[in-house]
């Protein structure tokens, strides 16, 4: 027993030695890589390379020789050879596409066409077309030119060489002309339309201007001068009318109840206009909407979707179970239009074929599920399968080489550069690998990752990844100060960050509640807080401190309505104001169905299913969706 105990000491002496040689270890390389850096930012390429060659075992060297590479582009022997050696890491295609680059303003054409992958930008797809054509392959090149002209979009410098080429040849047509004119249109482009008018004839380049006039002033079109006698005419007034429905709608509707028995409109320029018209009246929750969308014979989801919300602001539910039936198979069988098909036959007297639709969506959980469990009377279903890990998967996945080269980046406190890694890792993956990279995330303490990792797997069933708990204390210290459930603030954090405390929104809203800085500065205000700097939004403790303030002001600005509250948070409260501009009551169900931005729409769903959800895992008391979703009085 002694030898035993000499021999186990023994080993775990060795162990405890070896894991201290691999902290110190790797702890150098660390500084070491640190330093090389320092030394290529200040041109002490020697020092850089005598570090470098000291790092080949190390997670980062391809990342480091990638750095020394991009700055030396005339090294062609050794960047093919990184190509080749490193090729399925993450810095060989922008290496590629950089190399490429120098290759081309260097004119070496063949070797850009022998190294040519699928292009990363359209400048480098140009330039791939335009070395065709200087190594003699001239009839290509021209069709892929065709290709490329047509977008309202400015082209890069790399494509004048090209375009040159196609407009001094017969293939540029005044078709392919106008085309890319009312592309430009659209993506309201002025410069591209006044440099293209000087393609066109004269004839021609007087219709330009006509439409450019109505691009500054749309109401020309109502003008007793403006006449619509060709096709073109026809997608002038379109354009027109489009514009204006969007700065004075009821005018546009008068004006084409005026023009459209007076000029020359083609079928496809009168399905167009109506479901310009018939769209913009939907939004306004104008009740002629449906009339107008009715009319387009040509239906696509976006129609079919408002035409159902236009009969549902309305609460004409016969037109709602019409509008229903011309949805496709497919559309049919999703939650959202179960629960609408559900709702429209109670409503109309069909109560057994609605309550076992009701009945068969209250197993789903989401919004219109639990919503369909309440008007069953039946318990939430939560569906909870957390991923089940087999043997040592966790460990072999972290100690491949990708993910030993996000952990580095982590180490490093190099967050993005440890995310672009990860998803770099994870789109190797098959979807079972997912989701031991999922929890491999939440390992790491890198909550929004795991959940859109899990995501990427397709997996919706581990309650415990998708809806973590962490910042608990925090939530339910700030709800319970302002007499909220915590599940509420859980469910706004959800949606708005996914638990990242350094998410930051492309307006610049910050952290866990995502807060702009402004009102944060105007809450610390009225909290009689110090306020530091807009950065200061992205400490979790302040952020919930705010959010949860804020979002109770927007509560008790609504009378409680969290629905209304939660819409106010998304889109603000004036807009929200604007959407309840009528004296009537309406269901609170129907009342976010009809909401014209998709984005708030599928936002207060998101947040009132994730509260249920979240109030099931913080073991609370029983909400229920009802209560959050009473009818409101509109005024």
């Amino acid at each position: 027993m002694k030898i035993k105990r000499q021999l186990l000491c023994l080993f775990l002496s060795t162990l405890c030695s070896c894991c201290l040689a691999f902290g110190n270890e790797i702890d150098q390389q660390r500084q070491d890589l640190l330093l090389a850096e320092k030394m290529l930012v200040q041109g002490k390429e020697s020092e850089f390379l005598r570090l470098n060659s000291q790092l080949i075992s190390y997670p980062l060297y391809p990342y480091l020789q990638y750095q020394w590479l991009k700055i030396n582009l005339s090294q062609t022997d050794a960047i093919k050879a990184f190509l080749i050696a490193y090729k399925d890491t993450r810095y060989a295609d922008p290496l590629r596409s950089q190399w490429l680059d120098y290759l081309a303003d260097n004119e070496r054409w063949e070797e850009f066409v022998e190294n040519y992958h699928n292009a990363d930008t359209l400048a480098q797809e140009c330039q791939f077309y335009w070395a065709n054509y200087k190594l003699g392959h001239q009839s290509q090149p021209l069709a892929d030119a065709m290709r490329i002209w047509l977008t309202g979009d400015n082209l890069p410098k790399e494509c004048n060489n090209l375009m040159l080429l196609l407009q001094l040849s017969p293939l540029l047509t005044s078709e392919l002309i106008w085309q890319r004119f009312e592309l430009a249109l659209k993506n309201n482009n002025k410069p591209l339309m006044n440099s293209l008018r000087y393609f066109f004839d004269a004839p021609s380049q007087l219709t330009a201007d006509l439409w450019l006039q109505i691009y500054k002033n749309p109401t020309i079109i109502q003008s007793s001068q403006f006449l619509v006698d060709s096709d073109i005419k026809g997608s002038i007034f379109a354009y027109g009318l489009k514009s204006l429905a969007q700065s004075d709608l009821e005018t546009a509707v008068m004006i084409w109840g005026n023009k459209k028995s007076q000029g020359y409109f083609n079928k496809k320029v009168v399905q167009q206009i109506e479901r310009i018209l018939g769209l913009a009246l939907a939004h306004a929750r104008d009740e002629r909407a449906y009339d107008h969308l009715n009319i387009v014979s040509e239906s696509d989801s976006e129609i079919r979707e408002w035409k159902i919300r236009s009969a549902l602001y309305a609460l004409n539910w016969q037109r709602v179970n019409h509008a229903l039936a011309e949805l496709s198979n497919e559309e049919k069988l999703t939650p959202q239009w179960q629960y609408w098909q559900a709702r429209a036959f109670i409503e109309t007297g069909d109560m057994q074929h609605g309550q076992a639709i009701f009945q068969k969506l209250s197993n789903d959980r989401s919004y219109y599920g639990f919503m369909a469990a309440d008007a069953v009377n039946k318990p939430y279903a939560f569906s909870d399968n957390p991923v089940n890990l087999l043997g040592n998967e966790l460990t072999v996945l972290a100690d491949q080489v990708d993910f030993q080269v996000a952990h580095e980046f982590i180490e490093l406190k190099r967050d993005l550069d440890a995310k672009r890694q990860w998803w770099f890792a994870v789109n190797k993956l098959s979807k079972e690998q997912r989701k031991v990279a999922a929890k491999l995330a939440q390992q790491w303490q890198w909550d929004q990752v795991a959940i859109m990792t899990l995501v990427k797997a397709d997996y919706w069933d581990d309650l415990a990844l998708r809806f973590p708990l962490r910042y608990s204390s925090q939530i339910q210290l700030n709800a319970y100060s302002v007499n909220l459930e915590p599940a509420v603030v859980f469910g706004l954090i959800r949606q708005e960050s996914m638990l990242d405390p350094n998410a930051m929104s492309a307006v610049g809203a910050r952290g866990l509640m995502q807060i702009m800085p402004e009102t944060g500065k105007e809450i610390a205000s009225e909290l009689s807080a110090p306020w530091q700097t807009a950065n200061s939004l992205f400490v979790p403790d302040i952020n919930i401190r705010y959010g949860t303030y804020y979002f109770k002001r927007l509560l008790d600005r609504f009378d409680g309505h969290f629905a209304l509250a939660t819409a106010a948070y998304n889109a603000g409260p004036n807009r929200v104001n604007k959407w309840l501009s009528t004296d009537r009551t309406l269901p609170a169900d129907v009342w976010v169905e009809t909401i014209p931005f998709k984005e708030t729409r599928k936002y207060v769903g998101a947040v009132l299913a994730y509260t249920i959800i979240y109030q099931q895992r913080l073991q609370g008391k029983a909400l229920k969706m009802h209560e959050l979703l009473p009818d409101m009085t509109q005024h």
